[in-house]
């Protein structure tokens, strides 16, 4: 299950940071106008920077959505579940995952906010659940176990490649703003899609993950958890309680990242 939440830190003012050893920071999204400033009003402006955002991090977006319930889907079909294939769930094409609601209307919707209000936002959406019939494992734990890891594996795969294409545009002196703010908003969402997906808190991979891990009475204990799984997720996101859990896959993430560049 496909779930982005993320604080937004951008300024209309700034950019992509290109200079040597600046790429640590890609992380954080710094995206600059790619048209001048006027003498135009305050709406137009704002008008050009939303569609500058989105544009931004809609081609990162997709990809991390799209692989990310792929290989539910595919690690799923390894374990003797064919269940997302024959859906037509395991593909490259983004349609069949993307939810109207969750993937579209409210990141776009809150992504214009980001930009309008011209600070930081919140972040969030959803995609598709991919179906999986866990009876068809061959081996019902560790399919379940390998089934919730490949999404935000594909996550951490994809974070590692925009990396390194931000790595490879700076040494070749490509320094276009647009792709080199595509190339940090793909580290910053896949980052944030894999470290949100990992918290442990069913229906969350990271819920999934503990449930493979855990002895099966212990493990029945977290299955009651849950149907109120994503109001416990409010409430901790409300609450500021989140980032106890989400800092530690963050810490990793940017660990991976440095490596790369």
């Amino acid at each position: 299950m496909a779930v982005l939440w993320a604080k937004l830190k951008i300024r209309k003012d700034s950019c992509a940071d290109v200079s040597c050893g600046a790429e640590r920071r890609a992380t954080c999204i710094k995206i600059s106008p790619l048209v001048k400033e006027s003498s135009s009003s305050h709406t137009m402006d704002s008008l050009y920077h939303a569609i500058q955002l989105v544009c931004v991090y809609a081609i990162p977006l997709i990809f991390a959505i799209t692989l990310h319930e792929s290989a539910h889907g595919w690690a799923a079909s390894k374990c003797g579940d064919p269940t997302a294939v024959r859906m037509g769930r395991v593909t490259l094409n983004p349609i069949p995952h993307i939810d109207p609601v969750g993937t579209i209307a409210i990141p776009g919707a809150l992504l214009l906010m980001s930009a309008f209000t011209g600070g930081g936002g919140l972040l969030f959406g959803w995609a598709k659940p991919v179906p999986i019939n866990p009876w068809n494992f061959r081996n019902l734990r560790r399919g379940m176990l390998l089934t919730a890891i490949a999404g935000p594996g594909s996550n951490a795969i994809q974070m590692i490649v925009w990396a390194l294409l931000l790595k490879l545009c700076v040494a070749v002196g490509i320094y276009d703003k647009f792709v080199l703010s595509v190339c940090s908003a793909g580290i910053s969402v896949n980052l944030m899609l894999m470290a949100f997906n990992l918290i442990p808190i069913p229906p969350l991979d990271g819920g999934r993950i503990l449930r493979g891990l855990l002895p099966e009475r212990a493990g029945e204990q977290l299955d009651r958890i849950e149907p109120y799984g994503m109001i416990i997720l409010l409430v901790l996101m409300v609450g500021g309680g989140l980032t106890f859990f989400v800092r530690p896959f963050l810490m990793f993430g940017q660990w991976l990242v440095n490596l790369v560049l």
